[in-house]
């Protein structure tokens, strides 16, 4: 497990936002845990979220935002109040550092310095605030393999991380089939997580976990299609906060929308895997997801391309095509193998126990050393790409 910086963010200015986003994800360890857009609903966010910093972006109406975010200051002592504005009025900047707030950015916020402010407050945090990555893995057509790499992956971080434990969290809430991949069944699925407004209690989340032999623990998808409707995004991101404070790793399968709730779950990822085939409509799909992302102010470094299936005597793509139209590098290979994967998707078994020899679970293995060693895989001169694992995982341990 690794410190990071868990952030809740107030703004109400939909220009800003990208602005916003994309300053505070360049910096490593940033957990944005909360976005919220309305005054009255940063309080209930506050006692919702586990966080270290709360950022205010006070514009457009700093009169009116100030004596709010001077409030939750002076009432949550524990928490860093950042506040940003164009205004630089010294009756705002006085009343601000009066009340408790921590930081007075003026716009545009210098990256720089916001990362020094940030380092500042988690250099005073205790060394007890510590969360485990989180990897999520991106379908980017239907069939792709997401769910098989994410019980794969998960199965093999476990098996690394020895007696530490390793989650695995269904986000497809209404098909999704990790508890049928790993022979599972869950009398309490997120939808059971979801029902409370208050921070999540231990007890109640280690109820609704359902433990595999590979030592993974499963949190499974709704068990109804009604359960699934009910899940916002505060709900994702209260659930996957929690569980990163848990656990030593955190699997997570999708999202697969880009919903309010897929994007809760970007915000709070340290690495996102796009999982992606040797076929035109899968690389037209990556590159509309990046161009997304890239407008939302995204960090790109955070999402990779995994290709899966590759040797398929099918396929008429090359890599080093995909890699020239897409002008990113695939980080990593998964070959075609589905005699070994259909066998373990019907036995229920991931592939370290049902076929522990095969090529893919060799490749799904060193991808799993790669997060679970960054450092070893920056030094490895075969590999090419391991500066972006050590970079995304440089503060692991």
């Amino acid at each position: 497990m690794r410190q990071s910086a868990r952030i809740i963010v107030f703004n109400s200015d939909e220009e800003y936002a990208v602005t916003l986003r994309s300053d505070l994800l360049s910096i490593p360890g940033i957990k944005i845990v909360a976005e919220v857009d309305e005054p009255a609903l940063v309080e209930q966010a506050v006692q919702q979220f586990s966080a270290e910093i709360l950022f205010v972006h006070l514009d457009p109406i700093p009169d009116v935002i100030l004596p709010a975010a001077t409030r939750i200051a002076s009432q949550n002592p524990h928490l860093a109040v950042f506040v940003a504005s164009e205004s630089t009025d010294a009756n705002h900047i006085l009343a601000a550092m009066r009340s408790g707030i921590r930081e007075f950015l003026t716009k545009p916020v210098e990256r720089e310095l916001l990362a020094q402010a940030i380092e500042k407050v988690m250099s005073q945090v205790s060394s007890e605030v510590e969360v485990g990555p989180l990897v999520s893995i991106l379908g980017t057509i239907g069939g792709v393999g997401a769910s098989m790499l994410a019980v794969n992956l998960a199965s093999e971080l476990s098996d690394l991380a020895k007696n530490r434990p390793v989650a695995v969290v269904d986000l497809d809430f209404r098909y999704g089939q990790l508890g049928t991949m790993l022979d599972l069944q869950a009398d309490y699925t997120i939808a059971d997580l979801c029902d409370t407004p208050e921070q999540l209690d231990v007890g109640v989340i280690e109820k609704a976990m359902v433990k595999h032999s590979t030592g993974v623990h499963l949190l499974a998808r709704p068990n109804s299609f009604g359960q699934a409707d009910q899940i916002t995004a505060a709900h994702c991101s209260a659930v996957l906060s929690s569980l990163q404070q848990m656990y030593e790793y955190v699997v997570v399968d999708g999202p697969n929308r880009f919903d309010p709730g897929g994007l809760a779950v970007l915000d709070l990822a340290d690495v996102n895997l796009l999982l992606i085939q040797l076929l035109v409509t899968s690389v037209r799909n990556v590159h509309r997801i990046l161009e997304e992302l890239r407008e939302g102010g995204y960090n790109l470094d955070r999402f990779q391309l995994i290709c899966n299936r590759v040797g398929r005597e099918s396929a008429h793509l090359q890599i080093e095509h995909v890699e020239a139209t897409l002008k990113r590098k695939i980080a990593h290979q998964i070959p075609d193998d589905w005699k070994s994967v259909s066998s373990a998707i019907n036995m229920g078994s991931p592939l370290i126990e049902s076929a522990p020899k095969a090529r893919i679970r060799t490749a799904i293995r060193e991808l799993a050393e790669r997060i679970a060693n960054p450092e070893a895989a920056e030094n490895n001169a075969d590999a090419g790409k391991g500066k972006f694992w050590g970079r995304i995982f440089s503060t692991a341990s």
